[in-house]
């Protein structure tokens, strides 16, 4: 047998068919097998190879067990004189392994081959090709001299920037995404080494490849899609410490034991230099934009102020000024970021809503305050008006910057170009069109250059064209009538700085697979209510949560005033933001009726001061709970809070 394709499968079971697929496309002519090693996976991926791959040979295992374990039961057992590592998230040309076998059988040297790989957007992946991770190769990586000078013999030896991505080499590392090893080199330098759990062991056979004296090649006449790390999300912090203790595990053992403390050394530095680094860039994704906009609206609030009293010539307190300003900016800002306004798309009328919250919790919270510090109400509905607009304006300019939660964002208001022959472009068009997804146009593009011109609106040589002209921002592959060769080279072939989607839908399947996530029918399908546990609107009920928590917080001196049982209170408000509980829950029922969970609330959204009978109970807690308005759960909390004044 000339090839054993070893696929190590964990919880990517769409990834895995779109992958076996190829393989098996790829194998044609080849006398060859594939082996899947499932590392208990609880997504369903044996039920697919069960039922939809039954030629395979597969591994079910009781636990993860680990990349390098894995791989090795596969190659214990396989029959070819070449043995290739394959990660699920892969798309291989239907060519790829032609070349590359005809390549080791012309190249007497070789030991092991990896190949052109591509990310699910059309980026070359500079792993394709590696330097060994020397101390000082490790040093212009962690300190980002690598990345200043990419190209550089001196500093950008990790990912070897100098040497052309076009043209083959002798390489010191492969990629354990896509690396064909011959049988007899396995047998000689041994298999993975099983200290290594995920990531390092590519590095570790590599180099031993090369210490046997065999030679590893990096091969430029095919190209792969890896879509990288779908199975572990690379920017966690979680990754930065895996992969950074695999890189001292290597040095371990194959470095000197001064060089391995010098190694050391510089991975716990980086490990804790690129975790801080994570969490500062995710905190300043998260929370520039309502930073921006408390800065912005107290500096609008105080220049309508001034021009107030220079009009009116009515001069305001200074604790006003000093303190109510900023409050003020801050409730509108909390408001915004309760709606969810902080995070794309632009909703216009989440804004309006969030505006309105924060101007009627202003209103209400002036009625409280000492006529001593009282705001001009005129100031306040002015303020609000250009709080507004303010909002819109800093969403617009962090959309047309690219910053913050808006980087790389593409608006779902999209054109789509479908890539295929007229059934498969109909059953996918069915597919997008049924869910709630907003598109302006979708363009048919024919995978043949000869065709009826009326039916399609361009083909695939002329995609790159086609995609600046009409500003395409997504572009799906059916993959029925599309070559794997022709959809890589597609994808390569595009600017990667015009931020394409590109996604791939299998011949009679209902996913849609994309570089950062899979888009099933489920996604299109989706209901029109707005119920309380979704994504979104549990999101928005913890923040209205901490928010009105801290709120009470900041104005505690006033309520021990107004309230009677403060310490009560007081506990709530530590219930509230340690979770336990939320401000408001549901109405009280005697029967057990199954309604989503949440909190118990402090607050019910029943009217106390009246009796109401069960049934009405039982439909007020359904409305609620299929039809979460954030709105009305602002209105239902300054009911209940002037209920307890007024007692």
């Amino acid at each position: 047998m000339e090839l054993s394709v070893i696929i190590v499968n964990y919880n990517v079971k769409h990834f895995l068919e779109q992958c076996l697929i190829s393989v098996k496309k790829a194998l044609n002519g080849i006398e060859g097998e594939i082996i899947v090693i499932d590392n208990n996976s609880v997504d369903g991926s044996l039920d697919l190879l069960t039922h939809k791959f039954k030629d395979l040979v597969v591994i079910a295992n009781k636990e993860n067990t680990g990349f390098s374990v894995a791989n090795n039961q596969g190659i214990k057992i396989a029959k070819g004189e070449n043995i290739l590592l394959l990660n699920p998230d892969t798309v291989v040309q239907e060519d790829t392994f032609i070349k590359c076998l005809e390549f080791l059988d012309n190249q007497p040297d070789a030991g092991a081959l990896g190949v052109k790989m591509y990310d699910g957007n059309g980026r070359f992946l500079p792993e394709s090709k590696r330097g060994l991770p020397t101390p000082s190769v490790a040093f212009y990586k962690i300190f980002g001299l690598a990345a200043i000078f990419p190209n550089s013999r001196i500093f950008g030896k990790y990912h070897l920037g100098y040497l052309s991505m076009n043209e083959n080499h002798k390489v010191d590392v492969l990629s354990g995404a896509f690396m064909l090893i011959r049988k007899k080199v396995i047998d000689q330098v041994g298999l993975l080494d099983e200290t290594f759990f995920m990531y390092g062991e590519d590095i570790d056979l590599s180099y031993r490849i090369k210490k046997s004296g065999y030679e590893n090649y990096y091969f430029s006449k095919t190209k792969i899609i890896h879509y990288k790390g779908e199975s572990t999300k690379k920017s966690s912090i979680n990754y930065v410490f895996v992969f950074y203790r695999a890189m001292i595990i290597f040095a371990e053992k194959h470095f000197s034991k001064q060089n391995v403390k010098t190694f050391s050394k510089l991975i716990n530095i980086a490990i804790y230099l690129r975790a801080s680094v994570a969490v500062i860039q995710r905190i300043f994704k998260r929370w520039i934009l309502p930073l921006v906009d408390f800065i912005f609206f107290s500096g609008f609030i105080f220049a309508l102020s001034l021009l107030y009293q220079n009009i009116t010539e009515i001069a305001f307190p200074e604790n006003t000024i000093k303190y109510l300003i900023p409050f003020y900016a801050l409730i509108w800002a909390i408001c915004n970021s309760i709606f969810g306004n902080q995070n794309p798309p632009i909703r216009y009328l989440n804004l309006l809503k969030g505006n309105i919250a924060g101007l009627i919790l202003i209103l209400s919270l002036y009625a409280l305050l000492p006529k001593s510090i009282q705001f001009s109400r005129a100031i306040i509905i002015g303020a609000s008006f250009i709080c507004l607009i303010t909002s819109l304006f800093t969403r617009a300019t962090f959309k047309f910057l690219n910053v913050g939660l808006f980087a790389n964002f593409i608006d779902e208001n999209k054109n789509i170009a479908l890539v295929g022959l007229q059934d498969e472009i109909s059953r996918t068009e069915k597919l997008i069109l049924t869910g709630e997804r907003k598109i302006k146009n979708i363009f048919k593009i024919s995978p043949n250059e000869n065709t009826e011109k009326n039916r399609y609106h361009g083909n695939i040589k002329q995609l790159h064209e086609f995609i600046n002209i009409n500003k395409i921002s997504e572009v799906i592959f059916c993959a029925k009538d599309v070559t794997a060769q022709d959809i890589i080279y597609s994808m390569a072939e595009v600017n990667s700085k015009n931020n394409i989607e590109f996604k791939i839908i299998p011949e009679k399947s209902q996913f849609i697979i994309g570089s950062q996530s899979i888009y099933t029918n489920e996604n299109y399908f989706t209901t029109e209510l707005n119920h309380i546990n979704s994504q979104e609107n549990v999101r928005k009920k913890r923040n209205f949560d901490v928010y009105i928590s801290l709120i009470l917080i900041l104005l505690s001196p006033i309520f021990v005033l107004l309230f009677k049982n403060y310490i009560r209170a007081l506990k709530n408000i530590k219930n509230v933001i340690l979770g336990e509980k939320t401000w408001i829950g549901y109405g009280k029922s005697k029967e057990n009726l199954k309604l989503p969970k949440i909190k118990p609330g402090v607050f019910s959204i029943l009217d106390s001061k009246k009796i109401i009978e069960e049934d009405t109970i039982q439909k007020i807690n359904i409305i609620y709970a299929k039809d979460y308005n954030l709105l009305l759960e602002t209105q239902i909390f300054l009911k209940k809070l002037f209920e307890i004044h007024s007692n």
